[in-house]
Parts: C-alpha cells; sequence; structure tokens
C-alpha cells in the first residue's frame, strides 16, 4: 500500500493581529531582553521610591525611562526621536517647577503621548492620531511579552530563590541588630530613627502599586522601541482625481465668502468696547464667547477643507500650482484674521471680568490654532506637506510648555491682583483657589483683603462687613 507525503507548513513568527502583518504583527517568538527586564525593575523601584511625595518624582522617572530605553534599545536614536526625548523630559519637569494641578497634568499627559508617538515613527495625521492610541492598545501585547521572557531569565551565577533568600537574611539580621544597638543608646535610636523611612500598610501597598505600574510603564517604552508599529501604511494615498475648475470653483467661492464675511463684520471683530456699548443686548461674556466658537468652527472646517484640496488637486502643471497657493494662502490668511479678532475678545473679557485658568488656557489654544495656520501656509509655498502633522505636534508641545513657563496661577493672580488696584474689585473666592504658585502674588493685596482670600473670615471695608463667601470683594 502506498503513502503519500503531505508537506508540514512551517509556522509563522507572527501572531493574529488585527493590524496586520505589515502594519503591527504580534512577534509569538519574541522576548524582552535581558536589559529591558532588569531595566524596568530597576525603573520601577525609582518609581516607588520617588513618585510618592516627592517633587522631582515624575521627571526623576522620565530620566530612568529613558537610561532603560538606551539600554535595550538596538542601534542610535535618530534626531527625531532624541528631540522627542529632550520634549518628553521638558513636559516631565512641569511637575517638578509648578503646583497647579491643571498645568502638571497636561504636561505629564501630553509627555506620555509625545513618547509613544515618536517611539511609533510615526509622520502622517493617521499614524499620529493611532500612535497616540499605544497606551491604550500595549497593555495586551507587553503582558504576553512579559510572560515570555520572564522564563527565560537566566541569570549567571546564584538562582534567583537562593538570591532572594540571602537578601531576606540579610535585612532580618540588620533590622534585629540595628533594633538590639537602638535600645543600648539613645543617639544611635534617634540617629536611626532619623534615617529609617516610616511605613504603613497603605504606604506600603501604594508603593507596590506604582512600582508595578512604573515597571509595566517601562516595559511598554522597550516592546515600542523594539516592535514600533507601522501605523503610518494604514493612511489613505492621495488620489487627485479632479481637474482645476472642479476645485477652484468651491475654494474660490469659500475665499469669496471669507472676504465678503470680514468685510462686513470688521465692526464686530475689531469694534472691541465700542461694539458691545453700541449693539443692544451684547455683553463682553457673549461677545467673546462668540470669537472664539467662531474660531474653532472656521478652523476645523477650514482645515477639513484644505485637507480634501490637497488630496484631489493636481499639482503637475505650474498653472494649477500657482492656483492652489492663492487660494489656499487667501484662505489662511483670512483665517489668522479671525484668530486676531478672537483673540482681541477675549482680552477684552479678561479686562472687564478678571482672569482665570479658562480664558487663559483658551488664549493659549488660540494662539496654537493661529500657529496651524502659519504652518499652512508654509506648506502651501513648498507645495510640501510631509513634515506639517509633526510641526503641528511641536507647536502643541511647545505651547505647553510656554504656558507653564509663564508660570499660569501665578499669571492670573497678578492680573487680578493689578485690575483689584485699578478698580477695587477682586473675586477672592477664584483667587483663594489658586495654587501655591499665587502666593507671591497675592501678598500684594491689602491686609484688610488677605484674610478673606485665605477664608479665614470677614474683611472691613470702609462701613460694611465682607463675608468671604462673597464672590468679590468692593473697595469703596
Amino acid at each position: 500500500m502506498s503513502t503519500i507525503d503531505i508537506p508540514i507548513q512551517p509556522r509563522s513568527k507572527h501572531g493574529r493581529s488585527v493590524w496586520g502583518p505589515r502594519t503591527w504583527p504580534v512577534l509569538r517568538y519574541s522576548q524582552p531582553p535581558r536589559a529591558a527586564l532588569l531595566g524596568s525593575a530597576l525603573a520601577g523601584l525609582v518609581g516607588a521610591a520617588t513618585l510618592v511625595d516627592n517633587t522631582f518624582g515624575v521627571p526623576v522617572t522620565a530620566v530612568a525611562f529613558v537610561v532603560v530605553l538606551l539600554a535595550a534599545r538596538r542601534g542610535r536614536l535618530s534626531r527625531w526621536e532624541w528631540a522627542g526625548v529632550a520634549g518628553a523630559l521638558a513636559l516631565a519637569s512641569v511637575s517638578a517647577l509648578r503646583a497647579a494641578e491643571w498645568i502638571v497634568t497636561m504636561s505629564t499627559t501630553l509627555a506620555i503621548v509625545v513618547a509613544v508617538v515618536v517611539l511609533s515613527r510615526a509622520w502622517t495625521w493617521t499614524g499620529i492620531a493611532l500612535g497616540g492610541l499605544l497606551p491604550v492598545l500595549l497593555p495586551v501585547r507587553v503582558a504576553r511579552w512579559i510572560r515570555r521572557g520572564a522564563g527565560s531569565i537566566d541569570l549567571e551565577g546564584p538562582r534567583p530563590v537562593r538570591a532572594g533568600m540571602v537578601a531576606a537574611v540579610t535585612i532580618a539580621l540588620v533590622v534585629v541588630f540595628a533594633a538590639l544597638f537602638g535600645a543600648a543608646d539613645k543617639r544611635f535610636s534617634d540617629a536611626l530613627g532619623a534615617v529609617t523611612p516610616e511605613f504603613d500598610a497603605a504606604s506600603i501597598f501604594g508603593r507596590i502599586l506604582v512600582f508595578v505600574l512604573t515597571a509595566a510603564g517601562a516595559l511598554a517604552v522597550c516592546y515600542v522601541a523594539l516592535h514600533p508599529p507601522r501605523f503610518d501604511r494604514l493612511a489613505p494615498s492621495p488620489r487627485r482625481s479632479v481637474q482645476l475648475w472642479e476645485w477652484m470653483i468651491p475654494l474660490g467661492a469659500v475665499v469669496a465668502l471669507f472676504v465678503v464675511f470680514v468685510g462686513f463684520q470688521v465692526p464686530t471683530l475689531f469694534g472691541g468696547q465700542g461694539h458691545v456699548a453700541t449693539t443692544e443686548g451684547l455683553t463682553n461674556a457673549e461677545y467673546a464667547r462668540q470669537g472664539f466658537w467662531q474660531l474653532l468652527a472656521v478652523t476645523v472646517l477650514t482645515l477639513f477643507v484644505i485637507a480634501v484640496t490637497v488630496a484631489k488637486a493636481p499639482r503637475n502643471r505650474r498653472g494649477d500650482r500657482i492656483a492652489l497657493r492663492a487660494l489656499l494662502g487667501a484662505l489662511c490668511l483670512l483665517s489668522l484674521v479671525i484668530v486676531a479678532s478672537a483673540l482681541h475678545r477675549m482680552s477684552l473679557y479678561e479686562q472687564q471680568y478678571g482672569y482665570t485658568t479658562l480664558r487663559l488656557f483658551v488664549t493659549a489654544v488660540e494662539w496654537w490654532l493661529g500657529s496651524v495656520f502659519v504652518l499652512l501656509l508654509i506648506s502651501g509655498a513648498r507645495m510640501s506637506g510631509r513634515w506639517l502633522p509633526r510641526a503641528v505636534g511641536v507647536g502643541a508641545v511647545l505651547t505647553v510648555l510656554t504656558l507653564a513657563a509663564l508660570n499660569p496661577d501665578a499669571y492670573i493672580a497678578r492680573h487680578n491682583v493689578d485690575r483689584f488696584e485699578q478698580t477695587g474689585r477682586i473675586d477672592t473666592s477664584y483667587v483663594g483657589g489658586l495654587s501655591s504658585d499665587a502666593d507671591a502674588e497675592l501678598e500684594r493685596l491689602p491686609v484688610y483683603v488677605r484674610p478673606c482670600v485665605q477664608a479665614r473670615g470677614p474683611v472691613f471695608v470702609g462701613d460694611t462687613w465682607h463675608l468671604c463667601t462673597d464672590p468679590a470683594v468692593s473697595v469703596p
């Protein structure tokens, strides 16, 4: 009886992945290198020691992440990756310089996004957007990666179990003898108490949790650095299938509408306080909010129109390129006019009602959106937009760093105190809730106002007692 040989197909090294083998394959047999495992454990110890009740915990842990990355990464970092490292470290350092929780949270979150996006090597809008989602996509992959690598640890010399037993015996002996020596000599006991940290059950649990999360984060960074996704391959390829007149007519109509709108709205856009005073039913709050939402709507719509036009409009002939530059440039310039108007409106609003965190943040966003239009103008002049997504991201990082360097809570307090000196009014409930960054500026307030800002009791101004629950203190 004859037999038939059936060839056995070799098992693929790639596991199943929703992204496909060309975009981000699951490497079935990949294991973390020893440097990544040990370095991540050390980074976890650094995080457990510094992230709890330590001002410099976040930047120190970020530096530990960089060290682990350099130890586990094969080859040198590119210039773009070094720029990402510098940006992430700068953002992480904000927590050591500022006490305002909102700017610290924003900077730390953006540092994580910058790290994963840069390590993913993305340069398209699609790649950057998906790269920003990596913290959500990584846990399952990293857990499997760690599980495969944990069983392959082979420490040269003593086995890990015996090494752990030696460490436990050493700690036990030191603790016992230190306790005996402390009981024998008071000065030694005092010195021992000064250098021995106090631990309780909650503190120990918290530090263990921080250790696990920090070590896992360091391993996630190593995983992305060693197995970066190729999300840029999912970006749609441009299909320039329209003719000149097919895109020029609608875009020209939009530009003409912008011109007419700006022409009719000059009193509204730049009329300022005079326009508010002469318009029935219009308040400064409505005037400023209308400008901001107008800016936001125009920005989203304009960016969408530009993206579609650039993707569809042909650029083979010189006439096509001239028309594209002219119309898109006009659209960006007109949008910059609206940006300037919104900034002007917000300035008037702040002068009349004072500065707040939200108003300062909105102003920063408006400046960043204005920079996006400037970048679009440069991209249109060069007829090259490959660098544009990264440039927009760099602009966002610089905006947050500038906001942090401005010391926002101190800036808000300073301008509110200046406004108090001019008008005699200040929102004590709001400025009293600012972080310690504002303390130096609030010390400029008169002594009869400081107790109310600090919520210690009523203040007596003129012939009237003002309670600290009042929204503002008015000086006659």
